[in-house]
């Protein structure tokens, strides 16, 4: 399968100083496919950063069927700074055959040169209970869940966030033999405290001692403070389970 040949962390192929650019995938020597990437058509404009389309050729070089794929393409500028990137999703290409496909990616700066990296990117549908919950992959918000997210083979982290649950933060592993259609999934617990948000973006986790239209009084870490009520911009308040002792009952004794 060819899954297991795939490596982490370094680049394929490197094509510096104008398009068309021929990649080789996975080495210059004993490639396997060749990638053919067309000249940059800019397409529009969005907050800021150009965005370029690109045709691209696949050619397999090999005697052996390629399954279908996704490949990342680094984008650099003229001195080697990656400046963007795209993914290019390929179906299965048998042998001695070419396929074509579409890269699209915006940047601030200028593409001059692009970068394969010698691995795939596999898609993992991420759900959470709750649903809803607000996804990070190692530190970038790709939405809520559940969510279909693209991992490039390798370690990543996965943070979820929703207003009145525990957030939760954990490592995961993609390997290279990991199949589509996959999945992930993730329990988030009940906040065990209040939690305050102020006008200014503070946000405090602690007890909501009282309430009233004039102020809020919060206990954080064992100390109370009063805030006026102006000051405070949502308050989420946990469901408390309280405890009642027995009431016991003395009765006298009955006369003998």
């Amino acid at each position: 399968m060819l899954c297991a040949l795939l490596a982490w962390g370094s680049t394929a192929g490197f094509a510096q100083g104008g398009f068309p650019a021929i990649l080789p995938w996975p080495t210059a020597d004993k490639p396997t496919l060749k990638f053919t990437v067309g000249k940059l058509q800019q397409s529009g404009l969005y907050n800021g950063q150009t965005i370029f389309v690109s045709e691209v050729a696949v050619q397999n070089v090999s005697d052996q069927p390629v399954p279908k794929s996704v490949f990342t393409v680094f984008v650099n500028d003229k001195d080697g700074v990656r400046v963007g990137r795209a993914l290019v999703r390929l179906p299965e290409i048998r042998a001695g055959q070419s396929e074509k496909a579409q890269m699209q990616f915006s940047t601030a700066g200028v593409p001059a040169g692009v970068a394969l990296l010698n691995g795939r990117v596999v898609p993992l549908k991420v759900t959470s209970t709750p649903p809803g919950a607000n996804l990070k992959i190692d530190g970038t918000a790709v939405g809520v869940t559940p969510r279909v997210a693209e991992f490039t083979v390798g370690m990543h982290n996965i943070d979820l966030s929703k207003e009145g649950y525990a957030p939760v933060s954990s490592p995961l592993e993609v390997t290279g033999d990991e199949v589509e259609g996959g999945g992930i999934s993730f329990e988030l617990g009940g906040m065990s405290n209040d939690t305050i948000q102020l006008r200014d973006g503070t946000m405090m986790v602690g007890d909501v001692i009282s309430m009233s239209l004039a102020s809020v009084v919060v206990r954080v870490d064992g100390k109370e403070q009063k805030y006026d009520r102006n000051q405070v911009k949502k308050i989420i308040l946990v469901e408390r389970v309280t405890t009642q002792s027995p009431i016991t009952q003395t009765v006298p004794a009955k006369p003998h």
